[in-house]
């Protein structure tokens, strides 16, 4: 029975322990396929209460505490026992080996963290991480999965927390930017998780296989606090399961007969190039009824690919459902009706590179294909602005997305000048507002929200706007060694002019027998023949060295800096793997 009553998830997991004790919430499965631990209802209020009581002896109510977490249903119960205690979850990847981690300590540091949290398995390297960093010596770590003293005191009768209360601090990708702490209230939590139940038209009956990280935002609100929202079951892998072999990921969905599964555009790609056509016949994908995409831009040819693919699997074509989402405002922000096929816009790519949208035919040279994120739910609201201005802009206008309702987070930690910057933008026509600036770029078309890609990545060259999505897609189709989803458009100042650079990793089995300069004669004419561009600079880079966010998006920056610092891993060093382009073409 979904539950919509409760101020905070504390009372929500409460009342499942009481309605639900023995109903499994969570499965794991450690190597993609085979059940290691699962947790009832019951279970995960008992640990949770344990793990909060333990915090509370060590720090206060309202500190900081460091989730450090292999894959696993341990992050579960740490995270609840955070909000049991009042503690202030930070969730966050544990540290890899042998790699520097100069944004995790950035983080750690920047939330002020007094506790890092973790598993007895890697509470030593956990320890020595800490002691090794100046800033975050004193830091006291504990292993959550070994507690075994009872909880002290009845929760729901010493609790102070209210919808207000600060739940966790959810850390932006770092996609464009410098990683900042999203602020986010049980209000907000339990608004978007009503949001999600809505939009995705689900009911207790749900089931929900996820391979997406714990610490990411789509991992945590979609695929592990939804089903504690609805009273339904999930069953989680390790991204790794998923990565190294995608069939794991559709045999779940089929082995459990799940209804919600989903992921980045990426995932529906793999699952297309790496599953073979001989297995197929183990999947039944007909349960399936939401198969949700989000995360970085969603492409109409892999909606096409993969429906083709699996339709003899069972899969539907109106499971498919882009959506639309950011740390900002909890998750979900847009999603379309349930029932519907994905629609597509064609536009024109030459009037769209002037912000306008003009519809063309799929037969014309020029068209592109853009995929709706559908509407706003509940008390959510989109406008689309003029970035410069501030007015807001007409259907069929591209502008930067804002976006208001009760699930916009609180604001950034202890960023006040960011907070007013990006939380609480008025549009200057009307006056109307607060809304939070997106930085994304979009239009609306009857109601539905199409994006176009970011304000900060968009290229002008020579006074026309190029978005480097469009770029990339262009240049991974123009030879078969070329990885998709794993290139980088952006530009660079030479001169006094804005040029064009391209950073696309090979297929690692193409590496050793690949023809360089055919490879990169194929990406510029590719180039000049879809958009008239030539590149300042093509680069070919090593099987997965492209930099990316923990949700699989290109992050252009980081990449951007590696070219100019010359540290990114390029095929063949000694080919100078570069090509410029003559400064008066």
């Amino acid at each position: 029975m979904v539950i919509t009553s409760n101020q905070t998830l504390v009372n929500l997991l409460s009342y499942r322990a009481n309605i639900q004790s023995n109903k499994v919430a969570y499965t794991f499965l450690e190597d993609g396929e085979t059940p290691s631990t699962s947790l009832t209802y019951g279970e995960l209020h008992r640990q949770a209460k344990k793990i909060a009581t333990k915090l509370l002896e060590l720090t206060k109510r309202g500190e900081r505490a460091l989730l450090l977490y292999p894959a696993g249903l341990e992050f579960i119960t740490a995270f609840l026992g955070c909000l049991y205690a009042e503690v202030v979850a930070v969730p966050a990847y544990p540290p890899p080996r042998n790699q520097k981690m100069s944004r995790l300590e950035a983080l750690a540091k920047d939330a002020e963290v007094s506790l890092a949290l973790t598993v007895k398995s890697d509470l030593a390297k956990i320890e020595n991480w800490l002691a090794e960093s100046p800033t975050l010596a004193g830091v006291r770590c504990l292993s959550t999965d070994d507690i075994s003293s009872e909880p002290v005191f009845d929760w729901q009768e010493e609790t102070a927390i209210d919808s207000e209360t600060l739940a966790f601090l959810q850390y932006t990708s770092g996609s464009t930017g410098t990683p900042k702490g999203v602020m986010v209230s049980h209000g907000n939590l339990l608004h978007n998780e009503k949001i999600i139940q809505h939009a995705f038209g689900h009911t207790e009956q749900a089931i929900v296989v996820g391979w997406l990280p714990t610490f990411h935002d789509m991992g945590l609100i979609g695929n592990i606090l939804q089903p504690l929202y609805l009273g339904s079951s999930c069953i989680l892998m390790p991204p790794v399961a998923f990565i190294q072999r995608p069939l794991r990921w559709l045999k779940a969905i089929s082995d459990y007969k799940a209804t919600t599964s989903g992921g980045p555009n990426f995932a529906y790609d793999l699952c297309v190039r790496k599953i073979k056509p001989e297995q197929l016949s183990k999947l039944d994908l007909s349960s399936w009824d939401l198969a949700f995409s989000g995360a970085e831009p969603v492409r109409a040819e892999t909606i096409d690919r993969f429906c083709s693919t699996f339709a003899s699997c069972g899969f539907r074509k109106e499971a498919f459902y882009p959506c639309y989402g950011m740390a900002e405002t909890t998750l979900l922000i847009a999603g379309g009706l349930k029932s519907d096929f994905p629609t597509v816009a064609s536009v024109d790519r030459a009037t769209l590179e002037q912000n306008i949208v003009a519809t063309a035919t799929n037969q014309q040279e020029d068209a592109i294909q853009i995929v709706s994120c559908g509407h706003a739910w509940l008390d959510c609201q989109i406008a689309i602005a003029d970035p410069e201005s501030l007015t807001k802009k007409a259907d069929l206008q591209v502008g930067e997305i804002w976006a208001s309702g009760s699930s916009v987070a609180k604001g950034y930690w202890h960023k006040p000048e960011a907070t007013k910057e990006t939380f609480h933008a008025y549009l200057a026509d009307t006056g109307q507002g607060p809304f939070l600036r997106t930085g994304d770029l979009g239009f609306l078309k009857d109601g539905e929200l199409f994006i176009t890609g970011r304000l900060k990545d968009i290229m002008i060259i020579r006074g026309r706007n190029h978005y480097p999505q469009d770029i990339e897609l262009t240049v991974e189709k123009s030879n078969p060694a070329l990885r998709p989803g794993c290139g980088a458009a952006f530009s660079t100042e030479v001169k006094g002019e804005e040029r064009v650079v391209v950073v696309q990793e090979v297929e690692r089995t193409y590496i050793r027998k690949l023809d360089i300069k055919e490879t990169i004669g194929d990406i510029s004419q590719a180039l000049a023949r879809e958009h008239e561009l030539q590149a300042y600079a093509v680069v070919l880079v090593m099987t997965g060295s492209i930099p990316k966010t923990s949700s699989g998006k290109i992050m252009r920056q980081a990449c951007r800096l590696e070219f100019l610092a010359g540290t990114l891993k390029i095929v063949d060093p000694l080919s100078k793997n570069l090509v410029q382009s003559h400064d008066e073409s």
